[in-house]
């Protein structure tokens, strides 16, 4: 997902509102980074079909499609960052967002600078790391971290950057049976307001988008989860 060290990571801004968009693009160019803008939700789907993005800063509230929307139909064909930016603080609205496969919040209004610190946590997240395999070096079975990328019998599944951080995460742990709790802190982070529903939401996804590959991930009754190597 993401380009080359030495090229400025590519931000796109997806906001009705111009005096928005204005004000976040002045400040991340001024922060060094590439920054695109998109008014609405199907300009943005375009856009993103055609040009390599590193991050998507998504308004929920937008006319025909909404941030939800929007969302939902990237994950079919991407698996780029996404920070959403909401009017409302309800954890039932995160939920939905996390559910669809957004990355971050951050709730209007808002500071510029505070954007641009997660914008920056997130890329460091996802920047530099080695090519990894799942415990058996498995041939057919790839994860690319560098990437952020799955690829099974050589075609690239897409996933929302939480599905992939959390099948890295199991991998890495094979045959450990690992809490809702602690894959809630180890991938959402200790200051993740919501509960381990993201979890299971998230798993539920991530096997459907694994196919016949879906039986690596166990339920442990009562327990968790864990990766069958």
């Amino acid at each position: 997902m993401m380009g080359e060290a030495d090229k400025s990571p590519v931000i796109l801004i997806v906001d009705d509102e111009q005096l928005i968009r204005e004000l976040v693009v002045d400040y991340l160019s001024d922060e060094g980074y590439l920054v695109l803008q998109a008014k609405n939700g199907r300009d943005a789907l375009n856009l993103l079909r055609e040009q390599a993005v590193d991050l998507v800063v998504l308004d929920v509230m937008m006319p025909g499609m909404n941030g939800f929307e929007v969302c939902e139909e990237l994950r079919t064909f991407s698996s780029t960052l996404v920070i959403m930016l909401t009017a409302k603080s309800e954890d039932e609205d995160k939920l939905s967002g996390y559910e669809c496969g957004v990355d971050d919040y951050v709730t209007k209004p808002f500071s510029p600078k505070v954007l641009a610190a997660k914008i920056n946590v997130l890329l460091q997240r996802f920047r530099a790391s080695d090519l990894a395999r799942d415990a058996g070096g498995d041939l057919y079975f790839v994860m690319d971290e560098a990437a952020m990328e799955l690829r099974i019998g050589g075609e690239v599944i897409a996933l929302s950057s939480k599905e992939f951080e959390l099948l890295v995460y199991l991998a890495k742990h094979p045959n450990q049976v690992l809490s809702r709790d602690s894959l809630l802190d180890a991938i959402w982070g200790f200051d993740y307001y919501g509960d381990a529903r993201a979890v299971d939401t998230s798993i539920k996804r991530l096997r459907r988008k694994l196919g016949v590959e879906a039986e690596r991930i166990v339920t442990v009754r009562g327990s968790g989860y864990k990766y069958q190597s």
